[in-house]
């Protein structure tokens, strides 16, 4: 019951993130880029952290061939690029421009990957959470310092693609919401498939480092200015810090 309530409890917080968009009406486009640059910069490394630190570390105690949980990493991995590479799942972290005229169609895709992206969310936080506390809680705030950016881009693109401010939060939100069911399928599912959660820890740490290694830092790359470079390297190392706080709860 407890894993119920813990993982419950995670998943609405990763969906309350989806309306944090709305602060960014207030920023400009420059300033909203470098905020931007700041939150991927520190999502990267704590899923760079939350992978390393604390999903791999657990995966080789609890497979005994380490040939298998290596296995199951590389699968994660490929999972993670089938989503983006077939069904369309974007990382976006830069927000659209009104002359674009593709955003109709794409405000329409990007909810469909959202929702998706999310489910998929829940389903991870949850088997974390099966596993222990302490791995759960890390999961969720790698997954949430990931989906800060991750809505703004979405809720700018929702805008952009003719949608109301109301209405682009509204959408988002309930695409939010499916994290929701992807726990609670994930939870039921564990009680009936032996080694599920197990299974799905190298799953997670192989879906959170192509997110990081092929997402997040790529973004980060186009700027190559030396000061705003130097709070980049900052803000991961800020992330794989707050992963690597988190063994102290254990």
């Amino acid at each position: 019951m407890r894993v119920w309530l813990y993982s419950l409890a995670a998943v609405l917080v990763v969906s309350a993130v989806s309306l944090v968009g709305v602060c960014t009406l207030a920023l400009s486009g420059r300033r909203l880029q470098r905020v931007l640059a700041v939150l991927v910069s520190f999502a990267a490394g704590a899923l760079f952290g939350d992978a390393f630190i604390h999903l791999l570390p657990e995966t080789f105690r609890e497979h005994s061939g380490q040939v298998q949980g290596s296995l199951l990493v590389i699968a994660g991995v490929l999972l993670f690029f089938i989503l983006e590479k077939f069904l369309r799942w974007r990382h976006c972290h830069v927000v659209a421009h009104q002359e674009d005229h593709r955003t109709h169609p794409l405000a329409a895709m990007n909810l469909i990957g959202d929702a998706v992206h999310n489910l998929i969310d829940g389903v991870l936080i949850a088997a974390s959470f099966s596993e222990s506390a302490s791995l759960g809680m890390a999961t969720t705030i790698a997954v949430v310092l990931h989906e800060i950016p991750q809505e703004i881009g979405d809720f700018g693109v929702l805008v952009h693609g003719g949608l109301s401010v109301r209405r682009a939060l509204l959408f988002n939100f309930l695409c939010g919401l499916t994290a929701v069911a992807g726990a609670a399928i994930s939870l039921a599912l564990g009680r009936y498939v032996a080694g599920y959660a197990t299974a799905l820890l190298p799953i997670t740490a192989g879906g959170f480092i192509y997110i990081a290694g092929s997402d997040l830092i790529p973004e980060l790359q186009h700027d190559t200015e030396p000061a705003r470079s130097c709070a980049q390297l900052a803000g991961i190392a800020a992330g794989v810090a707050v992963m690597a706080a988190l063994t102290l709860v254990d």
